[in-house]
């Protein structure tokens, strides 16, 4: 019998899945089931019970396009923004891509001045100018909260505009990239230990440090114990990130 096991809910897999998010999913299972980790995947969608939520070791949500979001918010008024909340504010760790990134602050306006009401659980609020070009293009940002690295590398694609309050701070800061909203060079969002950003690529795979400070995160909230995971041989993955920082080191 192994000693650990973790449970991943996938939140609205069917509408929030763009541009290659379920490799985020992929990367973890894969990484815990390479360390003998038991793992299990739950997906949640349109009328599933929000009280499966709360079996959640660990969330994900990623990407969509406004038409979805807009789904996807009706959906949460009947149980599941209560459960999701609740979760977040016990630190119950959970990654949160573009659409579900902007879904967690205050509000999100789109270009025609409708306003999507948000989960309200971070401190942040998205608007989307219409008149501005998209924000698209491969990143990399410096970050401070991971013992072994201090880069991330993504993707992105948005046409909102993100804004942090004063109660929440940055993922990371831009090196090169647009990241929340091309003027501030913030690029993402940390809140105890839920991580949001619109790093789309999508990140985890090109991060490997990052998919297990987030694995770490889990087992130690699960179990109340310091966990430390075993090493894995991230070659691969580390050639994929540093193709990323040598292309946007050149300029291209």
């Amino acid at each position: 019998m192994k000693k650990y096991s973790l449970h991943i809910v996938w939140l609205y897999p069917d509408l929030m899945s763009t541009y290659g998010d379920r490799g985020n999913i992929i990367t973890l299972e894969k990484r815990l089931i390479w360390r003998d980790i038991e793992v299990s995947t739950q997906m949640l969608s349109i009328n599933d019970d929000p009280q499966l939520l709360k079996k959640a070791d660990f969330i994900f949500m990623g990407g969509a396009q406004d038409r979805e979001q807009t789904i996807v918010a009706k959906d949460f008024e009947r149980g599941k923004a209560h459960v999701l909340h609740q979760l977040i504010e016990e630190d119950i760790p959970g990654l949160y891509i573009c659409g579900a990134y902007q879904f967690l602050g205050k509000y999100y306006k789109e270009a025609d001045g409708t306003e999507i009401k948000g989960l309200g659980i971070l401190d942040l609020y998205t608007e989307n100018p219409g008149n501005l070009p998209r924000l698209i293009g491969n990143t990399l940002i410096n970050t401070n909260f991971m013992e072994s690295e201090n880069n991330l590398v993504g993707f992105e694609n948005h046409g909102g505009r993100t804004y942090l309050g004063n109660n929440i701070k940055p993922l990371g800061k831009i090196v090169k990239g647009y990241g929340n909203n091309g003027t501030d060079s913030t690029e993402g969002a940390i809140y105890k230990n839920s991580f949001g950003s619109y790093f789309h690529g999508p990140i985890l795979p090109k991060n490997p440090y990052f998919a297990d400070h987030l694995l770490t995160l889990s087992l130690q909230k699960k179990y109340q114990e310091d966990i430390s995971l075993s090493q894995l041989d991230d070659s691969v993955e580390m050639k994929a990130h540093q193709a990323i920082v040598s292309r946007l080191s050149r300029g291209v």
